[in-house]
């Protein structure tokens, strides 16, 4: 056993001090990214924040919204595969991809197979539907079988965009990424309905997390998502001036007209458990709360707020783009 003495850091315990800018308004920041991934050589290009891969949030209805205003969405991986071929085909109808959305799976055989099975139902059935990317999602992504897991998928899809977690420290950011994973999602216990830190006394406070994961990933070509800690667009504003190169967020985009139900809770939570396996299994306990949310109209109006908020924080700095932010950005301490 042994203690490290390091001070880590969570969103609310900084703010970004402000400097001079040449910047005349919040409209000419850009807000879009354009990233080529390490290992699919797939490039894309949008505003980089992803609805969460949880029930109720990522949904049919929240990508197509999301995807309308050039962001992404992670489907749940309980939303039905029939579901999905609608939504991919109409997609195709509009002469668009998904190179917007994940497909969301864990590493149970029964998850990887519906997997196999979804993405192998659209490359039979055109090219352009070929665009969906992968989120091998787990709780705890520091076992030997999630890495080995992270290689089998990079080996049968080369070309697809693969994005797998969750992590906090550097050494497995780097070993996820080493594993074929384009992007590296960063975040334990910081989620608004997560209780990991209080049940397991496991953790990892988020600013650090990110900023380390994103030194450790930046090094070797590789890219994060902070996911988790985000309860205010100035936290997502925080994340981006940390180094992540993507933040999803679960909260932020709950009670959402997009959403399956205002009743907003985590994947290892018992709801969540009860809901889809009909029980809680005798060797785990639940990690996770649920809450009723109010209603909040359509998810436009939460994500204009956001983007508000990202585009004056970075005349507040004088970034004039998303992409320079952390270049400019220095914290504070406050706590």
């Amino acid at each position: 056993m042994r203690i490290e003495q390091d001070i880590k850091l969570d969103f609310e315990d900084v703010m970004l001090r402000p400097k001079r800018s040449s910047l005349k308004s919040r409209a000419e920041v850009n807000l879009e990214r354009e990233y080529s991934f390490k290992h699919s050589k797939l490039r894309w290009k949008g505003i980089p924040i992803i609805a969460a891969n949880m029930d109720n949030i990522g949904t049919l209805k929240m990508a197509e919204s999301l995807n309308s205003l050039k962001l992404m969405t992670a489907f749940s991986k309980f939303v039905p595969v029939d579901m999905i071929n609608e939504y991919a085909l109409d997609v195709f109808r509009k002469g668009n991809d998904c190179s917007n959305v994940f497909i969301t799976s864990g590493i149970a055989v029964e998850e990887i197979n519906t997997l196999n099975n979804i993405l192998q139902m659209y490359d039979r059935c055109t090219a352009s539907l070929n665009q969906f990317n992968i989120c091998l999602d787990v709780a705890n992504g520091y076992t030997e079988e999630f890495s080995n897991t992270v290689k089998r998928t990079r080996e049968k899809y080369p070309n697809k965009m693969i994005m797998a977690g969750n992590v906090v420290t550097p050494e497995m950011t780097e070993q996820l990424i080493l594993a074929g994973a384009d992007v590296c999602k960063v975040g334990i216990g910081s989620g608004r309905l997560c209780s990991t830190r209080r049940v397991t006394g496991v953790g990892y406070p988020q600013l650090s997390a990110v900023i380390e994961c994103a030194d450790a990933a930046h090094g070797i070509g590789g890219l994060i998502c902070s996911d988790g800690g985000c309860r205010t667009s100035g936290d997502v504003v925080k994340a981006f001036a940390a180094g992540a190169d993507f933040c999803m967020l679960g909260y932020m985009f709950a009670g959402h007209d997009e959403c399956n139900s205002n009743q907003f809770y985590g994947s290892s939570s018992e709801e969540a458990m009860l809901k889809h396996k009909g029980k809680v299994d005798d060797y785990r306990t639940a990690e996770g709360i649920s809450l009723k949310v109010e209603s909040k109209g359509s998810v436009e109006n939460t994500v204009k707020e956001i983007l508000g908020g990202l585009r004056s924080a970075c005349t507040y700095v004088g970034a004039s783009k998303l992409k320079d932010l952390s270049k400019c950005a220095s914290f504070i301490r406050v706590k």
